[in-house]
């Protein structure tokens, strides 16, 4: 049952990397943030739109590994139509995911649970980590504005 599993979240990563979504820029965006991975050379930059207090689009631009850009693309799925605070509590959460906590129920991760058995290959969980760490950064700046 478990390698069905892994086989399932494996099939998840690779569809998000070979079709990722919200790739491109957002000309009006607010928060344009870069990040990058020295180690491995991922590279990732995020555009937000931010519409009312929330995240209105996303979009991405990167180039890297499967697991950065597929992290990514999950990712920006996520962030779309969420507050600030609820963009927070998923990084907060994947960060404990990659450290192997139990996911909090209440947070709706989506693809991005998929990323779980990342954390068993700890010199790939910085490609995981990379785009929710951009972005935490791109809403710190935009915040403290």
């Amino acid at each position: 049952m478990l390698d069905q599993l892994d086989e399932l979240y494996r099939d998840v990563i690779l569809d998000h990397f070979r079709n990722p979504t919200h790739v491109g820029e957002l000309p009006v965006a607010q928060v344009k943030v870069e990040g990058a991975n020295p180690l491995c050379g991922d590279e990732l930059t995020f555009h937000l739109q931010m519409q009312r207090g929330r995240i209105h689009q996303v979009r991405f631009r990167g180039k890297g590994c499967a697991i950065s850009q597929a992290a990514a693309s999950m990712f920006a799925t996520q962030l779309e139509g969420k507050t600030i605070q609820e963009a927070w509590r998923i990084v907060d959460t994947m960060k404990a995911l990659m450290q192997g906590q139990d996911p909090d129920d209440s947070v709706d991760l989506g693809d991005l649970e998929a990323l779980a058995g990342v954390r068993k290959f700890p010199v790939r969980v910085k490609c995981a980590a990379l785009s929710w760490n951009v972005v935490e950064q791109g809403l710190k700046n935009y915040s403290s504005q």
